[in-house]
C-alpha cells in the first residue's frame, strides 16, 4: 500500500505514529470512519487509537475529551478528514470539567465526512461540570450553631469549599437575569434545596407598607415600593441575617422575581426589600418565600453557603455513604459555534452553573439519546439551522429545557431546526415563569412527539412564522400560575403560519384552580391553526376566565378537536385599544406587503383597513365537546366567529374515555359533521435506538394550591 505523501513520515514516536497508521487505514478503506478513543484510564500522551491501554503501558485512549478534539485538529491540518469522517468514542465514566468543551469552525465535519462523539454502546458516560466535597464534619463554632434552628444542629454537616481549589465558586443567589454563575448542590444526583421558609409551597403578602399605596381589584392595596408587610413572627428570626433574598410573584402570577432584603423591622412586621422595584409594584395577597437563611435550615435536603467564609452547610437528606455531594463548578459544559456536521449521542450533561449546552450559528449539528440535567439555566440553547435534537431527556434544570431560534422572518426561510422524541420535566426551578420547556423561535421549526410535564409555567412558547408544533403529549403545567398557557404565543399580528396539530393536552390546572389553559393565542397572535388535538380536564373554577383554547387576534382556526371535562372548551376574548401601537410597531418591522408575504398571508395587508382590534376570520368547527362547558366568548365577538359542525354536549361514543382511548366508534354522530380520525396512537415519544432511555415514567401532579386566599 502506497500512503499519501503527508504520511511518508519517519522517527517519530510510537503513539504518533499509530496515530497517522490508524488514520492511513481510515483514508484506505472508502466510507470507513476513523476512531479516537478516550477513557478513565487514559493518557492525552498517547495516540486515541487504542480503546484501553495496551498491556505494557505505552499507549491507549486519551483521558480527556480536550485532547480528543486537539487531535481532530492537527488531524484535519495534516491529512484532512478520512472520508467516513471521525468517531470520538467514549468510554463510561465520568469526565469532570471545570470549564466547557469548547469547539470552533475548525472541529467541523463535513456531510460526507461528519465528526461523531458518542458514548460506547452500553456504558455510561457522565460529562460533568461539578465537583465532589468529601470532608464534611459535624458543625461546632457556636456562633454558627446560635444561628441554626435547634433540631437541626446535630443534623448539618459543613464543609469548607476554599479547600476544593477553585478559584471562582460562584454565588448561590442573584437577580435572575444577571447571575450566571449560581452555586448549586447534589446529592445522589438530585438538586437540593437551597435553605428556604416556607419548606413547601409559598406564604403571602399580609399588606404593603405605604400611605400611598393604590387600591387593585377586589380591594387589594398595590405600592411601588418595596415594604411588605408579613403575618406571624418567623421573618424575626432573620434579623441579623447576611445575604438573605425572598423569591415571590409581586404583581402577577406570570411574573415572578428574587431581591435581596435590604432590612426587617420585626416590631411593624415589614420588610423593606432592596431596589429595583418592579414596575407593577407589589400587591397584597401575592405569594412569596424566603430563602438562603442559614437559620431555615431545618430540613433534610437544605443547605445553605456561606460566601465569606466559605463554608457550605448541608443536611443530608441520607448518609453520605449513600451517595456523592457535588457542587457545581462550570458555567457550562459544551459549547460550539460557526460549526457544521458535528453531532453528540448517548452522553450525560450534569452540574453545571449555567446553561449546559450552548449552540451558536451551527447548521446539521445533533444532540440524540443524551441526557441533561441538574444544570443553572437552560438545557440546551440551540441557534442555527437544520439541526436535530432527538430522543433526549431533559430534567432538574434552573430555566427551560430546549431554547432554538432559526429562520429569517422577513424573507420567511425556514431554520428546518427539529426537536423530536424528548422527554422534558421537572424545569424552571430558578425562574418559575415563563422558560418553558421548548422556546422556538424563528421560522419553520418543528416540535414533534415531545413528552412535557410537572413544571410550574408554559410547556412551549412560540414566536415566529410557520412552525409545527405536533404528536407531543404535555400534563402536570402552570401549576404556580395564573393567566398562563400550556402552549403559548402572544402580542403579533404577523407571527402567522403555525399548526398546533394531533397534540394531548390532559391534567392542566393553574394555582389555586384558576387561570390555567391549554394553548394560549394571547393578545391578538393571529392565523394560527389548532386542528386534531385532544384537550382533557383543562380545569378552571367557575370564576376562572380561561380555557383550553383562548384566542383574541385574528384568522385563527380551531378544527377537529376533542374537549372533554374543559372548563371552558373554546374562548374568543378581546383586546383594547392600548394594545394598537406595540401591535402596530411591530407590524411595520415586517415586509406584510410584499409579494412574498402577502402570498402567504394575504389577509394581512388589509389588516390596518378592517378594524383591527376586532377577533375576525375565526372558524370553529367540527369540534367536539362534551362536560365541562362550550365557550366563552366576549359579546363583541360573538357576530364574528364563524362556528360550524360542533358536536356539543351529545355522546360522541368514544371508544373508551374511562381508560383515555378518545377514539370514536363507527357510530359516533361527529362523522357525520364532518370530523376526521385524531392518530392518538401516535402522540407522544416513541421507542428508538437514539432514545435516552425506555420506557417513559411520568406522573400526573395533583392542583396546586397556594396555601391561602
Amino acid at each position: 500500500m502506497k500512503f499519501p505523501a503527508a504520511l511518508q513520515i519517519s522517527h517519530r514516536s510510537f503513539p504518533l505514529r499509530a496515530a497517522i497508521l490508524a488514520v492511513a487505514l481510515a483514508w484506505a478503506t472508502p466510507g470507513s470512519a476513523l476512531t479516537l478513543h478516550v477513557g478513565p484510564d487514559g493518557n492525552d500522551a498517547w495516540s486515541g487509537t487504542l480503546d484501553a491501554p495496551n498491556a505494557a503501558k505505552t499507549d491507549g485512549c486519551f483521558a480527556t475529551l480536550g485532547r480528543a478534539r486537539n487531535e481532530i485538529r492537527k488531524l484535519r491540518k495534516t491529512l484532512g478528514l478520512p472520508a467516513g469522517g471521525i468517531v470520538v468514542e467514549i468510554r463510561g465514566g465520568v469526565y469532570p470539567l471545570t470549564a466547557n468543551l469548547l469547539l470552533e469552525p475548525e472541529d467541523s465535519g463535513t456531510e460526507a465526512a461528519p465528526i461523531v462523539w458518542q458514548a460506547r454502546a452500553g456504558e455510561v458516560v457522565r460529562i460533568t461540570g461539578g465537583v465532589e466535597i468529601q470532608d464534611f464534619k459535624p458543625v461546632t463554632d457556636s456562633e454558627v450553631l446560635k444561628r441554626m434552628d435547634e433540631a437541626a444542629r446535630p443534623q448539618v454537616l459543613q464543609a469548607d469549599l476554599n479547600a476544593l481549589g477553585v478559584k471562582k465558586l460562584g454565588s448561590a443567589v442573584g437577580l435572575d437575569d444577571e447571575n450566571h454563575d449560581r452555586l448549586e448542590l447534589f446529592f445522589q444526583d438530585k438538586v437540593m434545596t437551597l435553605a428556604r421558609w416556607p419548606n413547601d409551597g409559598p406564604t403571602r403578602i399580609k399588606d404593603v407598607d405605604d400611605d400611598q399605596a393604590e387600591t387593585a381589584r377586589g380591594g387589594l392595596r398595590v405600592s411601588k415600593i418595596g415594604r411588605i408587610v408579613y403575618e406571624g413572627d418567623r421573618p424575626s428570626r432573620w434579623v441579623h441575617e447576611k445575604d438573605a433574598w425572598l423569591h415571590g410573584s409581586w404583581y402577577w402570577e406570570w411574573n415572578d422575581a428574587r431581591q435581596p432584603i435590604e432590612s426587617i423591622d420585626a416590631g411593624r412586621h415589614v420588610i423593606t426589600l432592596a431596589p429595583p422595584y418592579p414596575a407593577k409594584g407589589y400587591r397584597q395577597g401575592q405569594h412569596y418565600y424566603a430563602f438562603n437563611l442559614l437559620p431555615e435550615l431545618d430540613s433534610p435536603g437544605e443547605w445553605y453557603h456561606d460566601r465569606d467564609t466559605g463554608i457550605l452547610y448541608f443536611w443530608p437528606p441520607a448518609p453520605l455513604s449513600q451517595g456523592k455531594a457535588v457542587v457545581s463548578i462550570a458555567p457550562t459544559l459544551l459549547f460550539m459555534h460557526d460549526l457544521a456536521h458535528v453531532s453528540f449521542r448517548g452522553l450525560i450533561f450534569e452540574a453545571c452553573q449555567g446553561t449546559a449546552i450552548l449552540l451558536k450559528n451551527v447548521e446539521h449539528v445533533q444532540i440524540i439519546g443524551c441526557t441533561v440535567r441538574n444544570a443553572g439555566r437552560w438545557g440546551i440553547d440551540l441557534r442555527g439551522q437544520n439541526c436535530r435534537i432527538a430522543g433526549c431527556d431533559l430534567s432538574e434544570l434552573g430555566y427551560g429545557g430546549i431554547h432554538l431560534t432559526g429562520g429569517d422572518r422577513k424573507t420567511l426561510t425556514p431554520g428546518n431546526l427539529v426537536i423530536d422524541n424528548n422527554h422534558v420535566h421537572h424545569f424552571s426551578r430558578w425562574k418559575r415563569m415563563t422558560k418553558p420547556a421548548l422556546k422556538i423561535n424563528g421560522v419553520g421549526n418543528v416540535a414533534s412527539h415531545n413528552l412535557i410535564d410537572n413544571a410550574p409555567h408554559q410547556a412551549l412558547w412560540w414566536t415566529g412564522n410557520d412552525h409545527r408544533i405536533e404528536f407531543n403529549e404535555i400534563h402536570s403545567v402552570c401549576y404556580e400560575a395564573n393567566d398562563g398557557g400550556a402552549i403559548y404565543a402572544g402580542e403579533d399580528w404577523t407571527e402567522r403560519g403555525t399548526v398546533i396539530r394531533h397534540n394531548y393536552l390532559h391534567h392542566l390546572s393553574g394555582l389555586d384552580g384558576r387561570g390555567c389553559l391549554g394553548v394560549y393565542l394571547d393578545d391578538m397572535n393571529s392565523g394560527t391553526e389548532i386542528t386534531g388535538n385532544v384537550f382533557y380536564k383543562i380545569e378552571n373554577s367557575a370564576k376562572a376566565t380561561k380555557a383550553a383554547v383562548s384566542t383574541c387576534g385574528r384568522d385563527c382556526s380551531i378544527t377537529n378537536n376533542v374537549f372533554v371535562d374543559c372548563q371552558p372548551a373554546v374562548e374568543v376574548a378581546t383586546r383594547g385599544p392600548v394594545w394598537f401601537d406595540r401591535l402596530k410597531a411591530k407590524l411595520d418591522q415586517m415586509p406584510y406587503k410584499s409579494e412574498l408575504w402577502a402570498g402567504r398571508y394575504p389577509r394581512l395587508v388589509t389588516l390596518l383597513d378592517d378594524e383591527p382590534m376586532l377577533p375576525k376570520g375565526h372558524l370553529i368547527a367540527r369540534n367536539i365537546c362534551v362536560g365541562g362547558v362550550w365557550s366563552s366568548l366576549a359579546n363583541v365577538a360573538k357576530p364574528l366567529v364563524t362556528f360550524e359542525n360542533n358536536l356539543i354536549d351529545a355522546d360522541p361514543r368514544f371508544v373508551n374515555a374511562a381508560q383515555g382511548d378518545f377514539q370514536l366508534k363507527e357510530n359516533s354522530p361527529a362523522w357525520k359533521l364532518g370530523f376526521k380520525s385524531i392518530p392518538l396512537e401516535k402522540i407522544g415519544p416513541y421507542p428508538s435506538p437514539e432514545r435516552a432511555s425506555w420506557p417513559l415514567s411520568h406522573t400526573v401532579r395533583p392542583p396546586a394550591v397556594s396555601g391561602g386566599e
